[in-house]
């Protein structure tokens, strides 16, 4: 399957300027976090947390029941979760649940996991996370730059925008995938 037609699909709104308070807000969430995750152990909590909380609830119903009944409700939270790794990314000034949502992310479920397939994904998914995880170092980098850049100019530098909202991308493809609302494995690409 082709990145083109992988049933996850992410977007976002560019701001035209960004706010310097947000980048100290950032600052700030991300010391609480690391404090209170340890260690960035928090994000790792998410992507092992999302195939254990499928598993679970296709344990009391059954796979296909919940990708359709429950498949709404999970998107809605992985859609949040993608929403605050969009605003840590410094990709937008606005937290996800306000009126406005920057964030456009969008799932065509399918499939009808198991048990036992909802918690093989976190051994399948490493491949992907080990390249995510190397991504995520340059990441840093250039969050860095931006940072220093909307402190200066109030601007995003275009390309290192599009690298980061690629990078959201894959985090938001990989997160669908360990929550069992996906059949395909998410692509090795930053592309749409």
């Amino acid at each position: 399957m082709s990145a083109t037609t992988y049933p996850v699909s992410l977007d976002l709104d560019r701001p035209a300027t960004m706010s310097r308070a947000h980048v100290f807000l950032r600052i700030v969430l991300l010391v609480l976090l690391s404090w209170i995750a340890g260690s960035g152990g928090g994000v790792g909590l998410v992507y092992l947390g999302a195939p254990v909380v499928a598993a679970i609830v296709i344990a009391r119903k059954d796979g296909d029941r919940y990708v359709t009944e429950d498949g709404a409700r999970v998107t809605g939270w992985l859609a949040f979760i993608v929403g605050i790794l969009a605003y840590l990314s410094l990709l937008t000034d606005e937290l996800p649940g306000g009126a406005r949502q920057p964030v456009h992310f969008q799932v065509v479920r399918s499939g009808s996991p198991t048990v036992g397939s909802a918690l093989w994904r976190m051994a399948k998914a490493i491949p992907s996370a080990l390249i995510l995880f190397l991504i995520s170092l340059i990441s840093s980098i250039v969050s860095l730059i931006a940072a220093v850049s909307i402190l200066v100019t109030e601007r995003y530098p275009e390309r290192l925008w599009n690298f980061q909202r690629d990078v959201v991308r894959w985090e938001a493809r990989l997160l669908t995938y360990l929550a069992s609302l996906v059949e395909t494995y998410p692509p090795f690409t930053l592309a749409t």
